[in-house]
């Protein structure tokens, strides 16, 4: 039998940076269970990418990976540009309107989602205190005083003080757990592609609002690639996803404003539903909730998957919290804790994408036009443009130490 400190289920982003950041602060051991293992790049760029802020930068650079994961292919981007399709307001937002620069020089990092996960499994790879269980599904898991029982399908069980659900939206730990979530249907779609631009990405993040949900066109790692990420209604959804790649290209072209010039499809186009997940409690005995498992929020400002990645950091520094060692049950207050700051920073991050997207979805000419009055005057307010920079650049509200920039 395999005997562990901590078992993750899942070895994405998140499960895998919560396995480093708890050897690098405890020294404990960990187990991650995951059958899908990583596979090369190739040529062309990768479907999913994560507009990675400063935080996560800096908690990256802390597990000693950052190098790693910009050494392969990443875009840095310096400027924002938000506009309101049906309105006239706009919001511009440069990396030297930061008050307090911090040594930065970009306001964030569009990279794959293959890029990250590669670079960290390769780090987690070369640690003798990480087992990487990929031969078999876990199957179930029953709770003793003081060890959690892991079996599978085949091989050896594993026991473990603890498990960590990092696997995903529709986690089969918080399911086993009975663990439950509020939740909330968007009626939204993504569709998410590769797109090609006559004008180029100029190191820009651009989205645009439209009458049906917003538009992001994210810059990729060659100047005339971007990634999109557009939502809107399902049944829109499926109309966009039925044209062609020139006909849907023109509606890209119009829907931006040519901000990007001509547009051309360069990838398949994949449609997924948006809504909120956010569960009651992120502890349950000595089961936790990392990431998506824990919570799911609108991709309007590709928010979701920094926020994994401060409760995969917040959790390993909970863990390596001592002042409850004269308690009659560390452990537990140590979760507690977790549980408490980390479900508090997903609930404000859910109250502020339903803030942005209710301010979004009226199409009254008058609301429009205080809108865009709105914004116009936030782009000429410097302590509030910074404000509202530094919380796109993560360095906002209560951060674990080892993302501090």
């Amino acid at each position: 039998m395999q005997k562990y400190d901590l078992l993750i289920v899942g070895g994405g982003m998140v499960g895998l940076t919560l396995a480093l950041a708890v050897r690098k602060l405890t020294g404990q051991s960990v187990a991650i269970v995951e059958t899908n293992t990583p596979t090369p790049l190739n040529g062309q760029p990768e479907l999913r990418v994560s507009a990675i802020n400063a935080a996560s930068e800096q908690l990256f650079s802390s597990l000693g990976v950052w190098q790693d994961i910009v050494a392969q292919r990443s875009q840095a981007y310096t400027h924002m540009h938000v506009w309101d399709k049906s309105g006239v307001g706009a919001l511009d937002f440069d990396i030297n309107d930061l008050s307090v620069k911090r040594n930065r020089e970009s306001l964030g990092h569009i990279i794959e989602n293959k890029v990250i996960r590669n670079a960290l499994w390769q780090k987690a790879e070369q640690d003798s205190g990480i087992g990487l269980l990929t031969d078999s599904k876990l199957t179930s898991i029953a709770f003793g005083e003081h060890e959690v029982f892991s079996s599978f399908e085949s091989g050896m069980p594993v026991l473990a003080k603890l498990v960590v659900g990092a696997d995903g939206a529709h986690s089969w730990l918080r399911q086993q757990m009975d663990m439950p979530i509020a939740f909330r249907d968007y009626d939204n779609h993504a569709l998410v592609a590769t797109i090609k631009t006559e004008l180029g990405h100029q190191d820009t993040a651009w989205q645009v609002f439209l009458p049906e949900g917003p538009l992001a066109l994210l810059p990729l790692y060659q100047s005339n690639l971007c990634s999109i990420v557009w939502s809107t209604s399902p049944s829109e959804a499926k109309r966009i996803s039925t044209l062609s790649s020139e006909a849907m290209a023109k509606e890209l072209t119009a829907a931006s404003d040519g901000k990007l010039g001509n547009i051309s499809i360069e990838s398949e186009v994949i449609n997924f539903p948006v809504s909120m997940r956010l569960a009651h409690s992120f502890v349950k005995g000595k089961a936790v909730l990392v990431g998506d498992a824990a919570h799911t929020i609108h991709p309007l400002a590709g928010q979701g998957v920094n926020l994994g990645l401060l409760d995969a950091i917040a959790l390993a520094e909970s863990l390596a919290n001592e002042s409850y060692a004269a308690a009659s049950d560390p452990l537990a207050r140590q979760l507690a804790q977790y549980s408490r700051w980390r479900r508090a920073g997903a609930a404000d991050m859910v109250a502020a994408m339903e803030l942005i997207k209710q301010a979004f979805t009226p199409q009254h000419p008058a609301l429009k036009l205080i809108r865009g009055i709105g914004m116009t005057a936030i782009s000429n307010l410097g302590p509030v443009k910074d404000l509202m920079i530094k919380q796109a650049l993560g360095l906002s509200g209560d951060l674990p130490d080892m993302a501090k920039a």
